[in-house]
């Protein structure tokens, strides 16, 4: 007997001052405000869930504060959110468009990528959904991280959780470990491994396991433990594998290699 699922039907609605909506995640409506601000805000008008996630979203950017590679956060109320709107939509989308960037661009988004990521670290902060969909693009296509939903740890050292969204990588960009909401510099840079050969090969890793054909999870997740690692990049192979083998210490360390890299590279 077939499995039955659930249908659960969303209504479309924009609250005031919300043009119209322009984008919709697993739990939020982004909606147009004007040119330069849109606004996040709960699928279902009210969720208390999605309410709360919302709120450690705006502390989590609070203690993040303003930064280039980071997403602005304009201001809040109590139904959502007011960000800087990034025009160019993300990497990702521009990745699976019909005129796909070119490598120096792509290569650009790299290290934009890891100096957010290098930002954030600074502060105690963990994104916990590094990929290249929380990657968006503003007018110059200059990356900005989104989608704050991880962890800020104590600035005593004691590995203290002050904050946590409870996110976790998507598989494709996660670190194996026990405790799938536990992040640290090791799972960070292992999604940042991810999402640079996403970036540079325009596909994510293993593309030869199709998204939802039985047990792909479990597939992808077993390359990943078996240290199976993709070697068909053309360039940042060795960076992409000291993110994966967990040879870098730092972001910092890593961003040193993608700016010495990133020249050579445009170059050639």
């Amino acid at each position: 007997m077939a499995e039955e699922r659930e249908v659960i039907i969303i209504e479309r609605y924009c609250p005031p001052g919300v043009k119209s909506i322009i984008a919709a995640g697993g739990s939020s409506f982004i909606g147009e405000v004007d040119d330069y601000t849109v606004f996040k805000y709960p699928l279902r008008a009210g969720d208390e869930l999605t309410l709360n996630r919302l709120d450690t979203e705006r502390q989590l950017l609070d203690v993040v504060g303003p930064h280039e590679r980071i997403i602005q956060l304009k201001g809040f109320s109590e139904t959502g959110l007011y960000l800087e709107r990034a025009v160019n939509g993300s990497v990702a989308q521009h990745l699976e468009s019909a005129n796909p960037p070119p490598m120096q661009r792509r290569l650009s988004w790299c290290r934009e990528a890891v100096e957010a990521v290098a930002w954030v670290h600074t502060k105690g902060v963990f994104h916990c959904d590094i990929n290249p969909r929380n990657l968006l693009l503003d007018s110059d296509f200059h990356v900005k991280l989104a989608d704050f939903q991880g962890q800020q740890l104590s600035p005593d050292g004691s590995g203290t959780v002050l904050l946590d969204g409870c996110s976790s990588e998507s598989t494709r960009f996660f670190c194996p470990r026990e405790d799938e909401f536990n992040g640290d510099v090791r799972t960070e840079l292992f999604a940042l491994g991810c999402t640079i050969y996403h970036i540079i090969m325009g596909h994510p890793v293993y593309p030869d396991i199709v998204d939802g054909e039985d047990g792909w999870h479990e597939k992808v997740q077993s390359r990943f433990r078996d240290k199976k690692f993709p070697s068909d990049l053309p360039i940042c192979s060795e960076i992409a594998w000291k993110c994966w083998l967990g040879e870098y210490g730092s972001a910092d360390e890593l961003l040193l290699d993608m700016v010495a890299v990133e020249p050579a590279c445009t170059e050639a």
